[in-house]
């Protein structure tokens, strides 16, 4: 990833932790899917930058309610690895 990619996901990161830290600390756990939609939101902007995977934070996000079973759902690879 370029160094401007890097630098762009880099909000979005801290954003992230600081919701775990904080109200995700004390809200009880209600996310379907494991990882959390939290930690799934953070591994995929980290590893596919802040654009795809804000892209791939939302279409999961849009999946975690009650009528969805949940289960383990990670992070799609990075094509070409």
């Amino acid at each position: 990833m370029s160094e401007a990619g890097k630098i762009s996901r880099w909000p979005f990161l801290a954003a992230i932790k600081l919701y775990q830290l904080t109200l995700g600390a004390v809200m009880p756990p209600s996310c379907r899917f494991y990882p959390t939609c939290s930690q799934y939101a953070f591994e995929a902007i980290h590893k596919h930058g802040a654009l795809r995977g804000g892209w791939l934070t939302v279409k999961r996000i849009v999946r975690c309610h009650p009528f969805n079973p949940g289960g383990y759902d990670p992070v799609p690879e990075l094509k070409g690895k």
